[in-house]
């Protein structure tokens, strides 16, 4: 049986080869759109080779590697913290303490000068280009920099630590905030403003609102990951139980290093776990709110 739409899709069909027959250069795709993609994957290819080369990489190397990461694996078996306990956990604490401080403390400060690099509420050209290269310059440095920096500044310790996370997530915050302030509907700040109120309650009643739940989605992701980089710059001297992982690892204790691991791991699990719940009861506030 013949389909209906047949004659019509033979005629377009019809009138796509007569079009094509009379502009050939328009169905063509340019030589150098036609050459982009294997250039590409040329090179990204001639690229990768070269850098396993100029670093030594060989299969002989990588599967001595991987019986070599068996054997470790199989020392960690089973897991235990010896006579540790107490002092991991007092550790993890410390780790969480290092986290969330450094995290809040980034987040309050980041949110002024958020402000001032967003250019819906501050239109000045300076004042928004100077603010936001002044937060690119802070987030170009990494945690574990500014760890070795406050270390030698304030001392080893956590609260080095608090500082090196406040530093590197200041940048991010502020960065990330402003993104989030542009991208806010300007029609409730009108609204405020047209019933009287000023710039700073047009952004309270405003803009905050609308933003609040994506800062705070962030905020807690940030929270999360700073778990794990507090445990990294606690191997540098600046405390939590980045340090206890260290000596572990240094002692070839491999069955404690298991287990720090995995309480790693455990603490991160919950508060992912936590995080989501306090996100989606604050949109779904949000929510019922709006």
């Amino acid at each position: 049986m013949t389909s209906p739409s047949s004659p019509l899709r033979a005629r377009a069909e019809a009138d796509r080869a007569s079009l094509k027959q009379r502009y050939p250069a328009s169905f063509r795709a340019p030589l150098q759109a036609r050459l982009m993609t294997p250039a590409t994957v040329v090179l990204a290819t001639a690229l990768a080779v070269y850098a396993l080369w100029r670093f030594g990489f060989s299969p002989e190397k990588f599967i001595d590697g991987l019986g070599k990461l068996g054997i470790v694996i199989g020392l960690m078996i089973p897991p235990s913290p010896g006579n540790q306990l107490w002092n991991y956990i007092g550790a993890l604490g410390e780790t969480l303490s290092i986290a969330f401080l450094g995290t809040l403390g980034a987040a309050i400060l980041a949110l002024p000068v958020s402000m001032l690099a967003a250019k819906n509420v501050v239109a000045n050209r300076i004042i928004h280009f100077t603010s936001r290269r002044f937060l690119d310059t802070i987030r170009g440095v990494d945690t574990l920099i500014w760890a070795l920096i406050w270390i030698n500044v304030v001392g080893l310790g956590p609260f080095a630590g608090i500082l090196a996370i406040l530093t590197s997530d200041f940048g991010t915050f502020g960065k990330l905030f402003s993104e989030a302030i542009e991208a806010a509907d300007k029609k409730p700040v009108d609204g405020v403003l047209s019933a009287g109120g000023s710039d700073l309650q047009g952004f309270r009643f405003g803009v905050l609102p609308q933003v609040l739940p994506v800062l705070l989605s962030q905020v807690l992701y940030y929270f999360e990951s700073n778990t794990r980089s507090a445990t990294i710059i606690g191997i540098v001297g600046a405390g939590g139980i980045g340090l206890y992982l260290a000596n572990e690892i240094a002692q070839a204790e491999w069955p404690q290093v298991a287990f720090l691991i995995l309480m790693i791991l455990v603490t991160v699990s919950t508060i992912d776990w936590l995080s989501g719940k306090i996100r989606f009861a604050v949109i779904g506030t949000q929510g019922r709110t709006a």
